[in-house]
């Protein structure tokens, strides 16, 4: 089933605007470009709606409304006359807050980071911004990227639209909640372990983690740098593609649209199928989204995914001692600028040795290489993102868990993965994988977009919100 595009009521353009906010961004710049509203008009109903939601949600670190309205008045003046900047003008996004917005502190919700204003703005930020964009605020993560939901940070932890006392999934909490609480249409996020897919899987949103490297981190507070990816959260796959156009100057939407017959995919089953762990609804939910793409033309075929405990110990390691290398001089002299369980999580990299380290980059090479080689084989990669939906939020609030996900080794091959939602289980999403070559982002994004198209998943909302 496509994602449904209702007809806008003949009336002035506020009240055009607030129902076009459940429209694609697409079909808000035709609106916007045919007069229909303004983006004055669509930047206040967005802030409306988030004045009216976020109070249960929590999404939002920071609303930058006098930033808004200001980008908004520019992108009508541009359009009106004749500059289109392209398929973000005027279109209202949000950023994570370990992404510099200038004049606003980039906190990490950190104790230590309440008034650390960014000077500038981030490079993703300031190519949204010459995209045309419009600015809205600033979204949750946790701490430092490391573990949450945490109630010691600057800010109460974002809460899942689908269940307001489960877990969002990761750092990317605000960006993927601003999404599936209908208060925007595309945020950014990061990802070095899955803090951008794992919300993504868990509040039924879209996530696409690009190859390493693609998007510039310039301006971007670091976790594990040869870990760490910047990319969107959006409603739908084109939202994702087109946003991940702008950022990196990319072609990841140029395949929308286009039959996947033919297409040739490796479904990774021996990751999860046997996991005591795995739900029994998500194993049905995968073996029915492979039948839908089967259905759609695509030759379909098991495969033999590298060792996944392996390959999550192997990166676990070098996360933890990129992330304390780069934190340990803060961690000895200002203590008190972290939280507790972000201090114990960063300081978790002091125990491992250059060896071990060491061993541990060279398993991802290996694991990386194995990938590439089934990547010669096949056109994509599925399985699954993970292995239950989102789980209650109270015993995550009381120490750190691992959350049984299928991300982290991606983050240390730098494969580009797209995050999309293959059903529900009593009122909670479930999401699978679809990996590509890398710089492959196109093949993924067309992938992903038929499934979306041939289901009803994308249009699901949460309760109160339908």
């Amino acid at each position: 089933m496509q994602s449904g595009i209702a007809a806008l009521p003949e009336e002035a353009s506020p009240g055009a605007a607030r129902a076009a906010l459940d429209l694609s961004f697409v079909e808000q710049g035709r609106l916007l470009r045919n007069g229909t509203f303004t983006a004055r008009a669509l930047t206040e109903a967005c802030l409306e709606r988030i004045t009216a939601r976020d109070g249960a949600y929590r999404a939002f670190y920071a609303v930058l409304a006098e930033r808004a309205l200001a980008d908004a008045e520019r992108a009508d003046s541009e359009l009106a006359n004749g500059h289109d900047r392209g398929p973000l003008h005027g279109i209202p996004v949000g950023i994570k807050d370990l992404i510099d917005v200038a004049g606003v502190p980039t906190t990490a919700d950190a104790p230590g980071r309440a008034d650390a204003l960014a000077e500038a703005d981030a490079l993703v930020v300031s190519r949204l911004a010459e995209g045309g964009a419009v600015i809205v605020g600033k979204l949750a993560t946790y701490e430092w990227g490391t573990v949450g939901p945490d109630k010691s940070g600057l800010f109460p932890p974002a809460r899942n639209p689908w269940k307001l006392d489960h877990i969002t999934g990761g750092s990317s909490s605000g960006s993927a909640v601003a999404v599936a609480g209908g208060m925007l249409r595309t945020t950014l996020g990061t990802d070095t372990g899955g803090s951008l897919r794992g919300p993504a899987f868990y509040c039924g949103v879209v996530g696409l983690k690009p190859t390493l490297g693609l998007v510039p981190d310039t301006g971007t507070l670091p976790m594990a740098a040869s870990m760490d990816h910047v990319g969107p959260i959006s409603s739908s796959v084109a939202e994702a593609a087109l946003t991940l156009d702008v950022i990196a100057g990319s072609q990841a939407s140029r395949l929308i649209g286009t039959s996947i017959s033919g297409l040739r995919i490796g479904y990774g089953r021996d990751w999860f199928a046997q996991d005591p762990q795995t739900m029994p609804c998500v194993l049905a939910a995968m073996d029915a989204a492979m039948s839908t793409l089967s259905q759609l033309g695509a030759v379909i075929e098991e495969v033999s995914l590298p060792d996944y405990p392996a390959i999550e110990v192997a990166a676990a390691a070098v996360l933890h001692k990129e992330s304390f290398d780069y934190h340990a001089a803060n961690l000895r002299d200002h203590p008190q600028d972290y939280g507790r369980r972000c201090f114990l999580s960063l300081a978790a990299g002091l125990a491992l040795t250059d060896e071990e380290v060491a061993r541990a980059r060279r398993a991802g090479a290996a694991f990386r290489a194995d990938v590439d080689r089934l990547l010669g084989r096949f056109d994509a990669l599925v399985t699954v993102g993970a292995l239950t939906t989102a789980l209650p939020a109270a015993p995550f609030e009381k120490e750190a868990v691992w959350t049984p996900m299928r991300t982290i080794g991606f983050n240390l091959s730098g494969h580009p993965v797209l995050a999309v939602p293959v059903g529900f289980d009593d009122g909670l999403p479930m999401g699978m994988q679809i990996i590509g070559r890398h710089h492959d982002e196109a093949r993924i994004v067309q992938i992903g977009d038929a499934f979306e198209h041939a289901t009803d998943h994308a249009v699901q909302r949460p309760p109160g919100l339908s």
